[in-house]
């Protein structure tokens, strides 16, 4: 066969590249404010757009999709063109993937300071936007699966089945996750409710991480560690059983999230079994990566392309460790909802995903520009910063929820809570926060170096736009000799995609189905519980969009600090009309299941305007402007229909005398305002929130005295 000469497309690696930088530098920014937020209300800077609750959001899609999302689309293009020795499928589709995600990344900046949430974590953006991402997604799928077909090397090296398999199961899971009915153009209601809205938020959440920032970064390892160190892969046969026991054992541990909570005990049990048998094949991953560098250790010494590399593959390994670890019941009772969450959280973000994306930068600039590394003592610099940023943001993290759980469940010799007040242990941990926020900012400046460093390094190269490469044609005639079966399908890269989906879909099959085929059976009715009023779903989606679901859950857990603290733990049932679920995954502030009937609707009131004014020492923030703003009384109708076309069940012409009910139900609470001195309107924000605030799980307080 004849060579045949062609060209790299570099220029679309290097505007991901700059992208990756850009948002990278602007989420760990947010994400500094978000820290220190958590030590210093003031840091809130009083604005409606800064809040903890509304921002808190924006740092993590920042990171997650802006950062590591364009780090997989540089490091997924650069590679994927070397490997199988072709350019892109298409230079229109790459360009419109590289323009689409931005886009996509601009609209969150803006949407999600602003309040339009869905409330799912890592999934907060509303519907138009998620439309937009599966068709981007899809446009780089097409680019992808194009460019595995016409390449010219006859067998898929790992990094592409790694990369294949990050496509699929995304794509999967941010479909079904996003199904929702508008309202309006930024506003839906999920089509799931309840427990099996929380079964399906985390079946997504647990794989998002599992196959946003997990699968596409170990392609990413198995390519540019063995070129960074100039070595082969430890072991080929190693990386088939990483693989094929990854992405089947990853998309069945979701519910490992949601332990202790009323989620079917049956998901719970699945969720932990699959939790545990996924240390093998994780470690599996890194064993295959640390041990492509033996004797290769010299070099990492002096190599700080190396030393980043190392560290993320070893910060991957502790991750995917601790995350089993975490799924066992009795260490869930005392990690879930505390600080533990968070450390173990960062340690994949910031170690595993941070240093490998900037090892790989360091990697491909000075490539791409045609010059040596401006710095390798700043890279150097870069790393130290970068670790003890690691280090000082997730031991204070880890010290902060052992204090976080051991004071939640204290008793004193007479049996009652030591420290009744959630408060209490908020002002212990305070210093933690501090030290977190240090670790945040070392990080950061760190990331301000290798900026300053890739510049100088560009300045003193010349870019190559379309390098030139060439390889034989691939080969159309096979050989009859016996292959290794393996080998057969890393030649069919149809054949080898239809196997993924089929190992990435059996445990989503498994999990979801049942849930919804037995949803009556696991989710026993009680008479009781009633669809909110007009004037409390109104209340509900002004509680989503300031974001307090980021600091409150609502679901008490059957332990006994719990129920003593918060009332009787969460029953399924209570949750049949959440569309969606607000379970919450972290305890900033107290539970707020049992919240309802338990303060005068003027606490409240002076709560939302002034949080310290009734809770002395409070890191929550103000929201003057919940009583300044009127919310949208002629909208509620068009949400009473959408509830239910989604199965509320709301009496036939409901939607007639909405308006109507939430001004009766608001002239209510303002006369009890007004009882207490507050002068209001019915039309306020802060009364539709009060409804809603005033109906928390008060649905079984009968049944709750009648079984005391």
């Amino acid at each position: 066969m004849g060579i045949e000469k062609f060209h790299y497309d570099n220029k679309v690696v290097k505007y991901f590249s700059i992208a990756t930088v850009v948002w990278g530098a602007i989420g760990m920014l947010v994400g500094l404010l978000v820290a220190t937020q958590l030590f210093l209300p003031e840091a809130n800077l009083g604005s409606q757009y800064t809040t903890y609750g509304r921002i808190r959001p924006l740092h993590t899609n920042a990171v997650i999709f802006a950062f590591v999302g364009n780090a997989i689309f540089a490091g997924v293009y650069y590679s994927m063109q070397r490997l199988l020795k072709t350019r892109m499928f298409n230079d229109t589709l790459s360009w419109i993937n590289f323009w689409g995600w931005q886009l996509i990344i601009v609209a969150a900046v803006i949407t999600l300071p602003m309040g339009f949430t869905s409330s799912k974590e890592y999934a907060e953006l509303e519907w138009p936007i998620d439309i937009a991402i599966a068709l981007i997604w899809v446009v780089f799928g097409i680019n992808m699966i194009g460019t595995i077909l016409r390449r010219r090397e006859r067998h898929m090296y790992v990094a592409i089945w790694f990369y294949i398999a990050s496509f699929v199961t995304v794509a999967v899971l941010h479909i079904v996750n996003s199904f929702a009915l508008p309202v309006s153009f930024m506003k839906s209601y999920s089509a799931f409710a309840g427990v099996q809205d929380a079964l399906v938020q985390w079946w997504y959440g647990h794989n998002a991480v599992a196959f946003f920032l997990t699968t596409p970064y170990l392609g990413l390892m198995y390519y540019f560690l063995p070129k960074a160190a100039n070595r082969p892969i430890y072991s080929y046969k190693l990386s088939i059983v990483h693989f094929w026991a990854l992405i089947f054992l990853y998309i069945w541990a979701g519910p490992h999230h949601l332990l202790y909570t009323s989620l079917p005990e049956w998901a719970q049990a699945l969720g932990t079994a699959f939790s545990i048998m996924l240390i093998a094949p994780s470690w599996g991953g890194m064993v295959n990566g640390l041990l492509t560098l033996r004797g290769a250790w010299d070099k990492v010494r002096e190599d700080a392309i190396l030393k980043f590399m190392v560290v993320a593959i070893t910060a991957y390994g502790m991750a995917v460790f601790e995350g089993p670890m975490l799924s066992l019941k009795n260490v869930s009772a005392i990690a879930h909802y505390t600080d533990w969450i968070v450390a173990h959280v960062h340690i994949g973000a910031l170690g595993w995903n941070g240093f490998l994306t900037f090892g790989m930068l360091y990697w491909m600039i000075p490539k791409m520009w045609q010059t040596k590394l401006f710095s390798n003592k700043l890279a150097n610099t870069h790393f130290w910063l970068g670790t003890l940023g690691i280090l000082f943001y997730a031991l204070p993290m880890y010290v902060s929820a052992i204090t976080q759980s051991l004071m939640w469940k204290e008793f004193t010799a007479d049996g009652l809570l030591a420290y009744p007040n959630f408060l209490s242990t908020t002002l212990q941990i305070i210093p933690m926060y501090m030290l977190r926020a240090f670790g945040g900012l070392l990080y950061l400046s760190g990331v301000f170096v290798m900026v300053y460093n890739l510049m100088k390094t560009a300045k003193q190269g010349t870019f190559l736009a379309n390098e030139a490469a060439e390889a034989p044609a691939l080969e159309k005639i096979q050989s009859k000799a016996k292959e290794y079966w393996h080998h057969v399908w890393e030649r069919k890269p149809i054949f080898f995609t239809i196997l993924t989906t089929v190992a990435i879909l059996l445990g989503g099959i498994f999990e979801l189905i049942p849930s919804f085929l037995l949803k009556n059976k696991d989710v026993t009715s009680i008479a009781s519980v009633q669809p909110y009023t007009p004037l409390e779903l109104e209340g509900r989606d002004i509680y989503i969009s300031e974001g307090c679901v980021g600091c409150h859950s609502q679901m008490i857990r059957p332990f006994r600090d719990e129920t003593e603290r918060y009332g009787e733990y969460s029953k399924a049932g209570e949750f049949v009309y959440d569309h969606p679920f607000l379970w919450g995954s972290k305890r900033t502030g107290p539970d707020l299941h049992r919240i309802g009937e338990k303060y005068p609707d003027s606490w409240h009131f002076n709560h939302m305007y002034d949080p310290r004014s009734m809770a002395p020492g409070s890191i929550m923030p103000p929201y003057p402007w919940l009583i300044s703003e009127t919310y949208d009384l002629a909208g509620i109708p068009a949400k009473i229909r959408v509830m239910q076309k989604l199965g509320v069940p709301y009496p036939e012409g409901f939607d007639e005398e909405a308006e109507a009910n939430a001004l009766a139900q608001a002239k209510g609470i303002v006369s009890n305002l007004k009882a207490d001195g507050i002068e209001s309107l019915p039309e306020q924000k802060i009364v539709a929130l009060i409804a809603y605030l005033q109906r928390m799980g008060t649905d079984i307080k009968m049944e709750v005295s009648e079984n005391k």
